[in-house]
């Protein structure tokens, strides 16, 4: 398998994204799927973040399948869980351009796969839970007793409850979540504790706290504490000035911050996450073709039939046939006849009009 370091990057903000909360890696972490996706799932659980998730640059990037296969297999690594194509709203600024918007596409990668319940609440925010992690990986064999049962002679005690971090280190902490590059150690988040504090104090949550600080990254965080704690410094929300004691008029609503939608991995139309089960929109899942072709229980081959069309019909735009062939067909026949039979008229003799003298 090729060395994951000679992929090549994408653009600053786009790219591979991990998951969070992934389980410990395994050599039997993709045998659940087929020989050519589980191929293309470990080189891809191989690549570091921000890489580029294309398939025409996956399909360079290795030598056993082109771009067309690839492009399949990362449907189907879709369908399964591991994969989901998100279009995110960039904070001004962060593309380098301010007071514009724009987009910026990630490709979001979990080596455990998920439900599309999980991938919904995960683009919605949510935190995730972990008792939801779906391991759909091989489990010990029926016959195999655990290293830990042999030796076991007495259930360990139970270890002291550990009090809950405050929300000021929980969001230092999850900051490698969101990038490696800011990944923080305990000693960091405890040093930094204070002002992340001094922000949530001024009205800032953890997740305006959190996008403030992983906006516009350098392409390589030398020191991750040292930017941190430039970053928590220099973009110090003001302070909340006083509640006012006389009513005044309500203050417009916020500006809703960046959103995120997910895309079909296959055509990269946007939706909503219950639009696109598997990561798939319905025409790529295969859906409505066979209603495209007749409707359900029909044979296919039955000819649409063709609506009389006649003078009034014809005047009227709002019982004008649909443009199929055979009512382009029916159309042209009745005109020609409609000629035929005016130039018949126009021919006659006055000795033969209805109603002439003999």
């Amino acid at each position: 398998m090729p060395a994951p370091a000679a992929h090549p990057m994408a653009k600053p903000g786009y790219g591979k994204r991990s998951a969070p909360d992934q389980a410990a890696p395994r050599a039997d972490d993709f045998a659940h799927l087929p020989p050519r996706e589980a191929y293309l799932a470990g080189f891809l659980d191989r690549l570091s973040d921000n890489a580029a998730m294309d398939a025409k640059t996956v399909a360079k990037a290795q030598p056993l399948y082109g771009q067309q296969a690839v492009r399949s297999a990362l449907n189907e690594l879709s369908r399964h869980g591991h994969l989901r194509r998100v279009r995110r709203r960039a904070q001004p600024g962060e593309t380098g351009v301010d007071n514009v918007t724009r987009w910026v596409f990630h490709t979001y990668w979990s080596r455990t796969a998920r439900s599309n319940d999980w991938w919904a609440r995960f683009l919605a925010g949510d935190e995730p839970v972990a008792d939801e992690v779906a391991d759909v990986r091989p489990q010990t064999a029926p016959g195999d007793v655990p290293p830990q049962a042999e030796t076991e002679a007495e259930p360990p005690p139970n270890p002291p409850a550990r009090p809950h971090p405050a929300p000021a280190y929980t969001a230092l902490a999850r900051l490698g979540l969101h990038d490696p590059r800011l990944a923080l150690s305990a000693s960091d988040c405890e040093a930094l504790q204070a002002l992340a504090e001094e922000w949530l104090a001024r009205g800032a949550t953890p997740v305006h706290l959190t996008r403030s600080l992983v906006a516009g990254l350098p392409d390589q965080v030398h020191s991750p504490r040292a930017f941190v704690q430039h970053r928590l410094r220099d973009k110090m929300p003001p302070e909340l000035p006083a509640a006012p004691t006389a009513p005044t008029d309500p203050a417009p609503p916020a500006s809703p911050g960046p959103r995120r939608l997910m895309e079909c991995t296959d055509c990269g139309v946007p939706g909503r996450p219950e639009a696109l089960p598997g990561g798939l929109c319905r025409g790529c899942r295969g859906e409505g073709i066979q209603r495209a072709r007749g409707g359900e229980g029909s044979d296919g081959n039955a000819v649409t039939p063709v609506t009389p069309v006649t003078p009034e019909r014809l005047l009227s735009p709002l019982t004008r046939p649909a443009a199929t062939p055979d009512t382009v067909r029916a159309l042209a026949g009745q005109l020609r006849s409609a000629v035929r039979a005016s130039r018949a008229g126009l021919c006659r003799s006055p000795g033969d009009q209805v109603g002439s003298p003999s």
